[in-house]
């Protein structure tokens, strides 16, 4: 039993060494003073002061940000809603369609989804004039239709391990629907949302593929530009925005965590 516990620690310490190891690796020398990023020649913040007087690198990462907060936000929004009625709204005629359609982006290769939303756009913009041309339209857009099916998924997961006798109880004290999935329901699946708007977050603000086909001149996405950079060698640089990249996100998911056990407590007292 000792050899098997052992075993298992190993197993996992080796998993985690191998998943993080380049991490760290990659956050030390973000701090090297030398140009080669494979030769350490001591601690220096010079590549960070060199990263933000970069116009090109900080334009990019404006536009991700910009771009990743609008597509995550509209993709809660319509994620939460299309797993609110595949999970409470019964049978209906068209519902096994309507579930095939919003997971279709999970399963679809990024490649094809790129390449359908790009002869859309094109289609569209000649017969109605819009959307004028590729740019943050057109990426917010795409990235909004493959993210809110991770945002259905999980609140439909949510909704259905629920217990709808809260919601039942609202009902025979005369709540309205209205007033029973804001004050009832959402509350209850807000940790859930919350989720799928940091999952969103993510994944658009690492999106490469979708976005090299529906972006346009001078809406290059903060990936697209350390592909460009990264294709004629690794620089410090990268190695300074990949760490504060991490930062942020860990910032995000520390706080996410926070308020999800914060909202837990208040629920399970």
């Amino acid at each position: 039993m000792k050899n098997h516990s052992l075993a298992l620690k190993l197993s996992a310490g080796f998993g985690f060494l191998f998943l993080y190891a380049p991490i760290v690796a990659l956050i030390i020398y973000s701090f090297n003073e030398s140009k080669l990023v494979t030769v350490w020649g001591g601690w220096s913040l010079k590549w960070y002061v060199e990263l933000f007087q970069n116009e090109q690198i900080m334009n990019a990462a404006w536009v991700s940000l910009k771009i990743a907060f609008i597509s995550a936000t509209l993709a809660s929004i319509l994620g939460t809603l299309a797993g609110f009625v595949l999970s409470r709204m019964g049978k209906f005629r068209g519902k096994t369609m309507m579930a095939g359609w919003v997971t279709a982006p999970l399963v679809m290769p990024e490649v094809i989804t790129g390449l359908s939303l790009l002869l859309l756009f094109v289609a569209m913009e000649s017969m109605f004039g819009w959307p004028a041309g590729r740019g943050t339209t057109t990426i917010v857009i795409a990235h909004t239709t493959f993210c809110l099916a991770y945002v259905a998924v999980v609140v439909q997961s949510r909704l259905s391990s629920l217990d709808e006798t809260l919601e039942e109880a609202a009902m025979d004290l005369g709540a309205k629907p209205v007033s029973l999935f804001f004050l009832i329901t959402l509350p209850l699946i807000s940790p859930a949302i919350l989720s799928g708007w940091l999952l969103s977050f993510t994944l658009s603000l690492d999106d490469l593929v979708i976005a090299s086909f529906v972006s346009g001149p001078g809406n290059s996405t903060l990936p697209m530009v350390i592909f460009s950079k990264v294709r004629l060698g690794v620089t410090p640089e990268i190695n300074a925005l990949a760490t504060l990249m991490i930062l942020v996100v860990s910032v995000a998911v520390i706080a996410a965590i926070f308020i999800m056990r914060r909202q837990n407590r208040f629920q399970n007292p």
